[in-house]
């Protein structure tokens, strides 16, 4: 219930503007029983943003799999996910008013997607996942460098969709653009070879 109530509150108002009292009461405990669980307001809402965002981990190497190992395929697709899931109205009001915080802390939430990956036993099974001889690579810290590239483009793209108000369709077009850029790179071909 106490969660429940959280992401009622967090839904309803910027996270500066959320209230411990609000969620204490809409839950029906004690502020004491809340510090049982949680340190602060902090605390609670990182705990909802990140427990969110652990759906997108497990996702992404569905996706892999379903785009048989193409990293930039199964990337736009996580970010529509990602998209579609601010077309839900109470999704859509608690990430907004996530993007809308930002903060280096909600941006390293975001990029914890890829962080996972830094652990050696789960960056090895997304490794096998993942196609290397499409990518231009030659160690794997070159791979971790990717995943950090791409957070900070997805990540952007989800602020620039929530500040901007762009339609999903626009939003995706965005992104398909910034993977293609990436994908074929900035540089002409001609010009690399000089």
């Amino acid at each position: 219930m106490l969660l429940k109530a959280a992401e009622m509150e967090f839904t309803r108002v910027p996270f500066f503007e959320a209230s411990i009292a609000n969620i204490v009461k809409t839950a029906a405990i004690s502020r004491g029983s809340f510090y049982q669980y949680f340190e602060d307001k902090d605390d609670l809402y990182f705990y909802l943003l990140e427990d969110k965002l652990k759906m997108a981990k497990t996702y992404f190497s569905v996706l892999l799999e379903k785009h048989q190992g193409d990293l930039i395929e199964a990337l736009i697709e996580l970010q529509n996910f990602f998209l579609l899931a601010l077309s839900d109205e109470e999704e859509k009001q608690f990430l907004k008013n996530a993007l809308l915080y930002t903060t280096h802390r909600v941006e390293s939430s975001f990029a914890s997607i890829w962080d996972t990956y830094l652990e050696q036993e789960e960056f090895k099974k997304v490794g096998k996942l993942i196609d290397q001889d499409l990518l231009n690579i030659h160690a794997e810290k070159e791979l971790l460098h990717i995943f950090k590239i791409v957070s900070a483009i997805a990540f952007n793209n989800l602020i620039e969709k929530t500040a901007k108000g762009l339609s999903d369709e626009e939003a995706i077009e965005s992104f398909k653009l910034s993977m293609s850029l990436l994908k074929h790179g900035i540089y002409n071909s001609e010009v690399q070879d000089k």
